[in-house]
């Protein structure tokens, strides 16, 4: 075993052990409870502590250490935390550290060893998810807020709700790899609790920062790259929120601190904000920024009309001082002026009730978008879907956009997609669908001042109907049978108890007209038996219900022939006499043309025509000028209802 260098020193707790750098400051928790769990610095913390921190308001950084408390919860690695539950130890071990060091935790989280096992714990289950987060941050509010590193114990909060102080928002880091500071208040408990008492919340993401800020974490200056990487931040925020009880509709603010601008450094942040808003977006929450007014600000105010661009929902921006609250020299009063801004206009420590603390206080205007449509659902015919839905009840209604895509994927933003709808109605229909394809549609609403919620979505199964016949080509009077398959074009399973209707058209015909519907069985099938009176095309069809839509089979041509006896009496002649072949056709073609053949090698020769007469008799007098033995048939060549067919050769015998 390697010995303990000069440089390292081991902590212990509650019989675990781990080595660290001995420059590490070891803070324990139980001695001093207030004591702030900063991870923007060295250090190893020692318990857990939910009384009220006595942490700066602002903090944004990491760098690496330890956390080591009781085994109270179970282990659950995240954004730059790395935990272990040392179940024999009764420990759960938190390596903290920077983007990209990772490896660095894992060595300190090796290092740990277990001395005794006097408080060993079994690790409790994961806490359960809220089942459907309803907690929208924020909702209508022109009042002030604030926010802290890390959240405030329960009995601060109740000490600051207003009207013991002004405030009525609060801040909270929900997510992001470069928060500074521990929270051990921030749990769905906390948030609902809160909720409940009036308060309304301020969501912050603290993830990469601008390629030429002074922080080491930092978005690539590459803005395609920019652009992927804010939308895996927007991935992980709303992960985050929603564990917390934030529903759609809520804003989440990605902190881009303070940075010296330049065109490269501003193109890949208004980049990585134009991911994060669209990815947040297209999960139903609002895109924010928190920026320093005269550098986030002044870049995303230069870039407000661009298109190269999405340009944040919402924007708080940090201008201490400025006056009058809400507005900022480097802002245009005229941009985010919907309802869009949070400003940060000091930081101050202030006492409510008896509790203190470190704070950086903000004046909101904002308003929530609007809530979604209801009932959303598309019922389904051959190329097109009815499209209903409900739009709740005081809406301020500007229109409901529906768009929307092939497959299972909804479109993700209301400029996304296929325009399918755009209007103040309830109902809508999707034509020019293709035959075998799903989509996907979403709706949003789009209330009177401009806003748009999030979108609601429904999903139309496309189907695929085949079709095959028993005999290309029948008799007059014979049947065909026509078979088949109604499936899903998503999965391939069979489409069981719905009706499939088979479809027809004469040879020569423009209209399909309806043969018969059929219900189809548990394997998706149909079959009918069909006897056409003339060459006819056939098809079938499903016509759709809720969630399918319709298709329709290829066209498949069954050939009818009609009918042609042939009878040669006497079969023997002698030379001088004469034979009759005659016969009929079925159905009659009176007046058409009848052509006797007979037979020379391999080839036919025309020998004279004769016509049909009205009920399709045929008839002509055979006297060949040699002896021999003769071969004869007669012919009749297909119109446009049927199919040319001749009578059987007939021998007759000359002597």
């Amino acid at each position: 075993m390697a010995a303990q260098g000069a440089d390292e020193q081991t902590v212990s707790y509650r019989g675990y052990e781990v080595t660290v750098p001995a420059s590490w400051e070891v803070v324990d928790l139980a001695k001093d409870p207030k004591a702030c769990v900063r991870f923007d610095k060295p250090a190893v913390y020692l318990g857990r502590s939910t009384a009220n921190a006595d942490c700066p308001a602002h903090l944004v950084g990491r760098s690496e250490g330890v956390i080591l408390e009781p085994l109270t919860r179970a282990a659950k690695s995240g954004d730059g935390e790395l935990q272990v539950a040392v179940k024999d130890a009764g420990v759960l071990a938190t390596a903290y550290y920077a983007p990209g060091a990772e490896q660095v935790a894992a060595k300190i989280m090796k290092s740990g060893k277990v001395k005794s096992k006097a408080q060993a714990l079994q690790e409790p289950r994961q806490a359960q998810a809220v089942a459907t987060p309803t907690i929208v941050a924020t909702g209508s509010i022109g009042a002030p807020g604030f926010d802290t590193c890390t959240a405030p114990s329960q009995s601060a909060m109740d000490a600051w709700k207003y009207p013991s102080s002004i405030y009525r928002a609060v801040g909270i880091y929900i997510s992001g790899g470069l928060r500074a500071c521990d929270q051990p208040n921030l749990t769905p408990e906390w948030v609902a609790a809160n909720a409940a008492k009036g308060w309304q919340f301020l969501l912050i993401d603290v993830g990469l920062q601008a390629p030429c800020s002074t922080l080491s974490s930092k978005m690539s200056a590459v803005p395609a790259t920019a652009l992927a990487q804010g939308k895996a931040a927007a991935v992980n925020a709303v992960a985050s929120a929603q564990a917390l009880g934030f529903a759609p509709r809520s804003a989440i603010y990605s902190d881009i601190e303070n940075y010296a601008s330049t065109a490269s450094c501003k193109a890949a942040v208004l980049s990585y904000l134009s991911g994060w808003t669209q990815e947040l977006n297209a999960r139903g929450y609002v895109g924010g920024t928190y920026v320093g007014a005269g550098s986030g600000g002044v870049d995303l105010s230069s870039a407000y009309t661009s298109t190269a661009y999405t340009r944040p929902d919402n924007i708080w921006f940090a201008h201490w001082g400025s006056t009058p609250v809400g507005t900022s020299r480097f802002i245009p009063s005229t941009y985010w002026p919907n309802h869009q801004r949070v400003h940060q206009y000091a930081n101050v420590k202030e006492t409510y009730g008896g509790v203190t603390m470190s704070i950086d206080s903000n004046a909101l205007n904002l308003t929530a978008p609007p809530v979604p449509v209801t009932g959303f659902d598309a019922n389904g015919s051959n190329t097109a879907a009815a499209l209903r839905w409900t739009v709740p009840t005081g809406t301020k209604l500007a229109q409901v956009i529906v768009r929307r895509n092939t497959g299972a994927t909804p479109p993700p933003l209301p400029t996304s997609g296929t325009a399918v709808y755009a209007g103040t109605a309830s109902t809508a229909t999707a034509a020019g669908l293709l035959n075998g394809t799903s989509y996907t549609f979403r709706a949003w609403i789009k209330d009177t001042t401009g806003k748009i919620g999030p979108g609601s979505d429904t999903y139309l199964a496309g189907t695929k109907s085949t079709i095959a016949a028993s005999a290309s080509s029948i008799m007059y009077t014979g049947g065909v049978t026509l078979s088949s398959r109604a499936t899903r074009a998503d999965t391939g399973a069979a489409v069981p108890g719905v009706p499939m209707t088979l479809y027809s058209k004469a040879k020569n015909a423009t209209k399909w007209t309806t043969v018969t519907t059929v219900t189809s069985s548990a394997t998706g099938d149909a079959t009918s038996l069909q006897k056409p009176p003339v060459s006819t095309y056939y098809m079938w069809g499903y016509n759709g219900s809720p969630d399918l839509l319709g298709s329709r089979s290829t066209a498949v041509l069954v050939e009818v022939r009609p009918a042609m006896s042939g009878y040669l009496t006497p079969a023997a002649i002698r030379l001088g006499a004469s034979s009759v072949l005659y016969g009929y056709l079925n159905p009659p073609h009176a007046g058409m043309t009848a052509y006797l053949q007979r037979r020379s090698g391999t080839t036919w020769v025309a020998v004279t025509t004769g016509k049909l007469a009205t009920n399709g008799k045929f008839a002509f007098a055979i006297k060949p000028a040699t002896r021999g033995i003769f071969t004869y048939r007669v012919v009749w060549l297909a119109d446009a209802d049927h199919q040319g067919t001749q009578t059987p050769s007939k021998v007759l015998t000359v002597s």
